[in-house]
């Protein structure tokens, strides 16, 4: 009679698989592979296992062998098949990718689909879809990008993230924005509460009930914030958020203010108020290059968890959300912590840089 391999694990083994066993994102097989050992540490039979997880006695063994002998590398890939290699896919291969890197789709299509390539070249969808996948080709999907046209990019780059690494001694650092076109939005129709096994819904429709402009400082030392939400957003009301963060900081302290570009920030009325209080200092990033303020990873935990899911009859309901959210936030307040270096980024927008420059020379 045969027996079965007795199965011991390490403890990094056995919190290894268990977090394949049990990991939502963990493909099904591997997930059961991961079980079987499992329960074959604990001293499970073959025929044991496979009547608990629904399988055959020899799907059991041949993976409790196979990690008796390979370990976790055994049953994290499955064993190379035999058979025919894919000799027309080898043939076609080539063409398929040239094709898609090199060639435009006929107008007024924008990008190949499995369906118009495999047309053009004469073979199935699917065998596009294989060479695509064994190729890591996705030509449905575009990321998007922006370099910066400033010509002072690596001074201000320098300049804030400076401030961001070393700030300066007895002073406040503070990014400021707006946050513009905040929508009171109302569904059309009730959304049902979420219940094992179901999400919540939501209607994919709303009711325009107005917006509002929020103006917001995040006080880099602390995370406190300081904001105000306004109907307009002109440099009325920029001088407006100014006076107050200038009476919620203490008045003995310089104020170094990090903002963007935004034409209502440079307004001569704002600079004239600016010689009148010298105290603030104003650090402009470099166009198109908003990822530099820290505020914008403020504003977006604000729409995560406060704006997108809302409900809101109308404006004033919206401002009273935006203002609770704001006190719970400076209840403990939490800041964020800049890390990437200015070298790293300038190498980066160097390369950026040379690459659309030779894009357009040709």
């Amino acid at each position: 009679m045969r027996v079965a391999v007795e199965i011991a694990l390490t403890e990094k083994e056995k919190k290894i698989l268990q977090g394949w066993a049990n990991g939502r994102r963990t493909p099904v097989r591997l997930a059961q592979r991961a079980t079987i050992i499992l329960l074959a540490a604990k001293g499970k039979r073959n025929m044991e296992i496979a009547e608990e997880l629904g399988t055959t006695r020899q799907l059991v063994g041949r993976w409790r062998s196979r990690f008796s002998v390979q370990r976790l590398a055994g049953i994290e890939k499955d064993a190379p098949r035999g058979g025919r290699k894919p000799r027309i896919r080898e043939k076609v291969a080539h063409q398929i990718i040239r094709k898609t890197m090199e060639e435009k789709p006929p107008h007024p299509n924008t990008h190949w689909t499995s369906r118009t390539l495999a047309e053009s070249v004469g073979v199935s969808r699917s065998m596009v879809h294989r060479v695509w996948q064994a190729n890591h080709i996705k030509p449905h999907l575009v990321t998007v990008f922006k370099v910066s046209n400033d010509p002072n990019f690596v001074e201000k780059l320098l300049d804030v993230v400076g401030l961001y690494l070393n700030p300066p001694e007895h002073a406040l650092v503070f990014c400021v924005d707006e946050k513009t076109q905040i929508q009171a939005l109302d569904r059309t129709q009730p959304s049902l509460p979420m219940i094992p096994g179901r999400c919540g819904t939501m209607t994919h429709d709303y009711k325009r009930n107005g917006t509002t402009t929020l103006f917001a400082a995040l006080e880099l030392a602390e995370g406190r914030l300081i904001g105000t939400c306004m109907a307009k957003h002109r440099h009325q009301e920029w001088i407006r958020f100014l006076n107050e963060i200038d009476r919620n900081t203490p008045s003995d302290l310089p104020l170094h203010l990090i903002a963007d570009n935004y034409a209502t920030h440079k307004h001569p009325n704002v600079q004239k108020w600016l010689k009148r209080h010298p105290r603030f200092h104003m650090h402009f990033i470099p166009t198109s290059s908003s990822w530099l303020n820290l505020i914008e990873r403020w504003f977006r935990d604000l729409t995560d968890k406060c704006l997108r899911r809302g409900v809101f009859r109308n404006v004033d309901e919206l401002t009273e959300t935006i203002q609770a959210y704001i006190d719970n936030h400076n209840q403990a307040p939490r800041t964020f912590v800049w890390s990437a270096k200015a070298e790293d980024i300038i190498e980066k927008y160097r390369r950026a840089k040379a690459s659309l420059d030779k894009l357009q020379t040709e």
